[in-house]
């Protein structure tokens, strides 16, 4: 998104114009009396309590010593004080992003200039790079596509890591340049006459030369459009393909990493990221070439983008840890918030506290251009900051997320377990009324018995607080709450095995897959076998035992999304911890009655016009019904053609028209639909003709 700050008698602020939010002042009295009423009548009546399992056996991603990040910008003047890097630095703050958004593309980072931009004093790339060491994170740098070349970003490289010697590993190419007005809108500086998805990825290729001749060690990183959001998924005229198959098939042999930005609009779009993040992997599986599993994924922006419904008040806090929980346990490296400071955006009152439009950590302690309303005294943490620190406590570097969930849509839950053992569980009641009894339950690990250290924020809240209350099974989380619970276990088993190595899948059928792991490292005792377990939400679900370090699991599903992990147990009895995680989708029969092709011959990134080819392989049929049902609840049908089309539930259904109903041995006949989305795009994947499973081609 665009960044484009305005100067003020108090303070340097970020007009939130582009981001679509208003400033002016907006007071809802009503709303914040109404709240504090439904607070008091829904604290005071009985809830029942909500199931919570944690599977310390289905193993997620590890927690990366960059996981927690937020954006630094030049137009900030408090960018490289200590008091804000000593505040980054207690909230866990481990990557710290630079030049600042849409500055990045046109910043001069050799005379620290940005033409056509405000500059900030004491906001250079040294005083930058004060502020990182004092905070205890790492840099990521964004070169100047839209207005610089390579050569100035490989001499940015050369001062940063030869002649400084910061050691900056990680280097964007850009920031968000399909907004060059490619694709009709224009927010994105880019001086290059030819602005198609082609030219980036050239530049790409000729930047990644440049830089990594002078230092070999970095890592750079590539701009993608995010799934289901806008440009994702269009193509325009004179391409050969959507922006992302584009610099993924020109320029994915030069790159380290792909970019996403998020901002979401809205509060309950958590749901949305595993789909998003797959899709991602998806497409560099099928379109950067060989090695292509060496591409990691940063999410280099990211705000709730929802000043209606609390941007830097509790519900928006809430939604962030939620965020980037589940962003990391999918295996993003970082994750960094839009922004340290930003401004004060539209004024509301949230939940009985006054939200101020302001997509910042900390205050910048601005008022309202009539002066009406101000922020808080300068770098005042905002809910969101204590959010992104109770994350910071949650799951530390080197912990690994593991699986958990709950039975209460209002109330979510993480779960990471410690190198030595212990286990933290991240517990969030979105509920504004609601005060929630939870009863946790436990799979692959053994509580300790008396009263947990518990750490918990609540509405209003200017601090976490830290206190021994419930137990490992039983705690009570208040309305729009985080709460933490860090345990340790009953007993430390001695000498277990290590765990296994990464599988991996291949010879992937619609009902097979074999899958391979390297072997565990052996504890006191030799490892009698390997045991092969499938997470079914917060469920493990035993597929198989080997003696070896492979397995053909049967009976799959087809089309079906499976995430898998192996566990070693010694001769003994003892029991490893599980291996990082396996994901990997079946197909369908590679031979059958019928198959079909479904092409995207046109989409929007919110929906989409397919053509589905089918083709009768079997005997002559005299009506026919072809059915497929949506992977998600966020898509629908819009309309149909060639065929008589109809809904009922997630099931769609195609049946032949009256006068057509023939369909002889070898004959294809071409239907087509209208597909609507607004979440990340998962195409159907399984058809069925008069109730046989078709090939897909």
């Amino acid at each position: 998104m665009p960044k484009i700050p305005l100067r003020s008698a108090l303070a340097v602020l970020l007009t939130l114009t582009a981001l679509n939010v208003p400033t002016t002042l907006t007071v809802s009295t009503a709303h914040a009396a109404g709240t504090a009423a439904g607070t008091a009548a829904g604290t005071a009546g009985a809830s029942a309590a909500v199931k919570v399992t944690v599977n310390a056996r289905a193993a997620l991603a590890a927690v990366p010593d960059t996981g927690l990040g937020t954006n630094h910008a030049i137009w900030d003047s408090n960018l490289g004080t200590n008091e804000t890097a000593d505040l980054l630095k207690d909230a866990g703050m481990k990557l710290l992003r630079y030049p600042g958004g849409s500055y990045s593309d046109i910043y001069h980072w050799a005379d620290h200039t940005a033409p056509g931009g405000y500059v900030a004093p004491n906001t250079d790339f040294d005083t930058f790079m004060s502020g990182v060491r004092r905070t205890g994170g790492q840099a990521m740098v964004t070169a100047n596509y839209g207005t610089g070349t390579a050569e100035e970003a490989a001499a940015w490289v050369r001062q940063a890591n030869v002649t400084k010697k910061y050691g900056i590993k990680y280097w964007e190419i850009g920031n968000e340049n399909y907004g060059n007005g490619h694709y009709g809108s224009a927010w994105e500086a880019d001086d290059h006459a030819d602005k198609s998805p082609n030219e980036y990825a050239r530049h790409v290729v000729s930047y990644a030369d440049a830089m990594k001749a002078v230092d070999p060690t970095i890592k750079i990183g590539a701009v993608l459009t995010t799934p289901a959001n806008w440009p994702d998924a269009i193509t325009a005229e004179g391409d050969s393909g959507s922006w992302n198959k584009v610099v993924l098939s020109a320029a994915g042999s030069k790159i380290d990493f792909v970019i996403l930005h998020w901002y979401p609009g809205a509060l309950d779009r958590t749901g949305h990221v595993p789909d998003m993040l797959q899709l991602t992997r998806d497409q560099i599986a099928r379109y950067a070439g060989p090695g292509s599993e060496r591409i990691g994924i940063a999410m280099t922006e990211f705000n709730t983008g929802s000043s209606s419904n609390g941007t830097n008040t509790q519900p928006g806090a809430l939604a962030a840890a939620d965020a980037y929980a589940t962003l990391l346990a999918g295996g993003v490296f970082t994750v960094d918030w839009w922004n340290v400071h930003n401004g004060i955006g539209a004024v509301t009152e949230v939940e009985g506290h006054t939200d101020y439009g302001d997509f910042g950590l900390l205050s910048s302690g601005a008022c309202t251009s009539d002066g009406s309303v101000c922020e808080p005294a300068l770098n005042t943490p905002f809910a969101p900051y204590y959010a992104l620190q109770m994350v910071s406590r949650f799951a530390r570097p080197g912990d690994r997320f593991i699986r958990a969930a709950t039975d209460q849509p209002k109330v979510s839950a993480h779960a990471a377990r410690r190198p030595n053992g212990d286990l933290a569980v991240l517990l969030i009641n979105t509920s504004s009324d609601t005060s929630y009894p939870v009863e946790l339950g436990y799979s692959g690990f053994s509580p300790a018995a008396g009263a947990p250290t518990v750490l918990s924020h609540t509405n209003g809240a200017t601090s976490i607080t830290t206190s021994s209350t419930g137990t490992a099974t039983a705690q009570t989380l208040p309305p729009l709450s985080l709460t933490t619970v860090l345990l340790r276990p009953s007993s430390v088993q001695a000498g277990r095995p290590g765990e296994p190595g990464q599988p991996a899948a291949g010879a992937v059928t619609d009902q097979t897959a074999r899958i391979t792991w390297p072997a565990a490292k052996p504890g006191t005792r030799p490892v009698a076998k390997y045991e092969l377990y499938r997470q079914n939400g917060a469920v493990s679900e035993q597929l198989g035992e080997s003696t070896g370090t492979t397995f053909t699991v049967g009976n799959l599903k087809p089309g079906t999304r499976y995430t898998v992990n192996v566990v070693a147990r010694d001769t003994g009895g003892a029991v490893s911890d599980p291996s990082p995680p396996l994901t990997f989708t079946t197909g369908t029969p590679a031979t059958s009655s019928c198959s079909v092709r479904l092409t995207v011959t046109t989409d929007w990134a919110s929906g989409y016009v397919a053509a589905v080819d089918v083709t009768n392989n079997g005997a002559p049929l005299n009506g026919w019904t072809l059915a497929f049902d949506w992977p998600r609840s966020w898509q629908s049908l819009g309309s149909g053609w060639s065929a008589v089309w109809t809904q009922s539930g997630s099931e769609v259904k195609a049946v032949n028209e009256a006068a057509n109903p023939a369909l002889a041995t070898g004959a294809t006949t071409t239907i087509g639909y209208v597909g609507n989305y607004n979440g990340p795009n998962v195409l159907p994947s399984v058809f069925t003709l008069n109730g046989s499973v078709c090939t897909l081609q």
